[in-house]
């Protein structure tokens, strides 16, 4: 097998895996909301179909990292909301979101 080969394969390999790992976080990001689901299996998928046929590594390089960055901003940044009346929503947050806060300080201390 050529050098090059190899590098394809690997490639793949990463693609394959950021492909499965939208795809889940995109399953707990937007649980139990079938348009929200839908719409981003869709646009997963023509971003992936779209750039199929890239060869350049450093181009897949860059979509690698563009992908990971959607994921991390999914699943770190998207709170569901609920539509309680024609007014409100109730926020439905994930564990995985809820982490501590650190308390405000209305004077905060001067470096010296």
């Amino acid at each position: 097998m050529g050098q090059a080969a190899k590098v394809t394969g690997a490639w793949r390999a990463w693609v394959l895996q950021l492909f499965k790992t939208l795809h889940r976080t995109r399953q707990q990001v937007f649980k139990n909301d079938t348009r929200a689901l839908e719409a981003a299996r869709i646009k997963i998928n023509e971003e992936f179909k779209s750039n199929k046929s890239e060869t350049s590594p450093k181009k897949i390089e860059e979509l690698i990292k563009i992908g990971s960055d959607v994921e991390l901003l999914l699943r770190t940044s998207v709170i569901q909301g609920i539509h309680t009346d024609h007014n409100t929503l109730k926020l439905v947050p994930r564990k995985e979101l809820l982490v501590e806060n650190v308390p405000y300080c209305d004077a905060p201390t001067q470096k010296q």
